[in-house]
């Protein structure tokens, strides 16, 4: 043996070969694949509930035939429905038919002339002969009186529909237990009224 030359040892322990890497990757590559799935998981719910828009009770006025229900039968008191005027329908007539009884005193603002039996439609000269009809609504306790009125003898510019500022969106709305012309059901909230115009009227 040359005297620089280093000196072997024949009695060393082989250094043993552990399989830990292959077990800390497969763990690693299983946690990887639960989440992954996890995610999948999540991700398909949230595009479910997304696709499930949350709805709201509203009154189709086509279907409604003005039964005084509305203003009965809602679990608020005053009712959640309010009338509603569609200026674009209106005549903006001197004797307007929603607001006047059928054979008023005289056409004035007086209460004994008026259809309306809380004073929630404000009538306001323009130029003659025409007046323009608004509603004072939280006075209005969706009776539907004026809707008759409006509906037989003029344009049907009054319609009713509930208030979502109001409504407390009931599991199940007991005025559309109630309405005998199945008017009321569930919209997307996202368009919650059902507005009245002359085409859906003819």
């Amino acid at each position: 043996m040359a005297a620089n030359e280093p000196i072997k040892s024949t009695d060393a322990a082989p250094i043993p070969t552990s399989d830990n890497s292959g077990r800390r990757g497969f763990l690693r590559s299983g946690v990887r694949g639960a989440l992954l799935v996890a995610f999948g998981a999540v991700t398909s719910l949230l595009a479910r509930n997304s696709q499930r828009e949350r709805t709201v009770w509203q009154i189709d006025p086509q279907k409604c035939i003005s039964c005084t229900n509305c203003a009965t039968a809602c679990v608020l008191t005053p009712s959640a429905v309010k009338c509603v005027q569609a200026y674009r329908m209106c005549g903006y007539c001197k004797l307007c038919t929603g607001y006047f009884e059928p054979e008023p005193n005289g056409l004035n603002a007086g209460a004994e002339n008026q259809v309306c039996p809380t004073g929630a439609i404000k009538r306001t000269a323009l130029e003659d002969p025409y007046y323009e009809y608004t509603i004072d609504e939280p006075l209005c306790i969706g009776c539907a009186k004026c809707v008759v009125g409006c509906v037989m003898f003029g344009n049907g510019s009054f319609f009713l529909q509930i208030r979502h500022d109001r409504c407390v969106n009931c599991n199940e709305c007991n005025i559309a237990i109630t309405c005998p012309a199945e008017a009321i059901s569930r919209v997307p909230a996202s368009q919650p009224y059902r507005l009245k115009s002359r085409e859906h009227s003819a």
